[in-house]
Formats: C-alpha cells, structure tokens, sequence
C-alpha cells in the first residue's frame, strides 16, 4: 500500500515520527512535506498537496498533519474525490474506513503522543469499506 504523508511545521515531528513507523512495517512512503518545524508554512499547500496524490492514484490513502488536524483535514476536503477525517482515536478512524470509506487521514501533531498516534494510523490502515447501506450515502455526497 502506498501512503502520502504530509503535515505543516506544527505537524512536521508528528509526521516524521509516522513516517518512521510506516516505512519499519515496509508502506510505501510519499512525503510532499514539509521539511521542517523551523519555518511556518501553511496546511491549506500540504493538505492539497497529499490529497493530490490520492486523486491521482499515485497514493492509496494519505495521512495528514497539522497543529490540530483541523486546518489541514478542511483544506484536503476541498479536493473532490477526498474524504479526510480527523480522527483522536482508533474507533474513530476504523469507523471512517468502515462506514465513510475515508481516504486520507487528519491528526493533531499538538494534540497526540506518536505512540496513540500509530495505533490511530494502525486502525486506519487496517480497516476497509463495509460498502452496502453506507455506499448510499457517499453516493449523496457526490
């Protein structure tokens, strides 16, 4: 599975500490940044950035990262055909896989230890689309 990864300076540690993580469980990494917690640069270019790779196919899902996971998940959502959710625990993001067939990932680099990160990112990965009654409702969506 290939992953995009991609966060602003606040998200930048938390980003680099998944990316660690996914690349020790042999995922295809993709980074489109940033590169540094040094200098402030803004979610809307890295959270369009990664939900382009999903768009694109050159990605499978994508995990996304800024200070609150907020800023970031609403700028990957203007991107059609991207459904990012901003998870703060496992059940969350297994039931953004399950039931909204999520494909991008949001977590808050200030508001989650790495470690309860990468059971999130676990749970997301792990997880596929129940389809059926929940098809009908993405299918509004559009």
């Amino acid at each position: 599975m290939r992953i995009v990864i991609g966060s602003d300076h606040a998200g930048y540690a938390l980003k680099m500490q998944i990316k660690t993580y996914l690349e020790a469980k042999n995922y295809t990494v993709i980074d489109v940044g940033t590169d540094s917690a040094a200098e402030s640069v803004s979610y809307v270019d890295y959270g369009r950035s990664a939900a382009a790779e999903i768009v694109s196919g050159r990605a499978d899902r994508g995990i996304i990262v800024c200070g609150s996971g907020i800023g970031i998940s609403i700028a990957a959502n203007k991107v059609p055909g991207i459904r990012a959710a901003l998870c703060t625990n496992s059940y969350m993001a297994e039931m953004a896989r399950r039931h909204n067939d999520a494909n991008m990932l949001a977590l808050g680099g200030r508001m989650l230890a790495a470690n309860y990160a990468q059971t999130i990112v676990d749970a997301f990965l792990t997880y596929e689309f129940e389809g059926g009654r929940h098809q009908k409702r993405l299918d509004s969506l559009e």
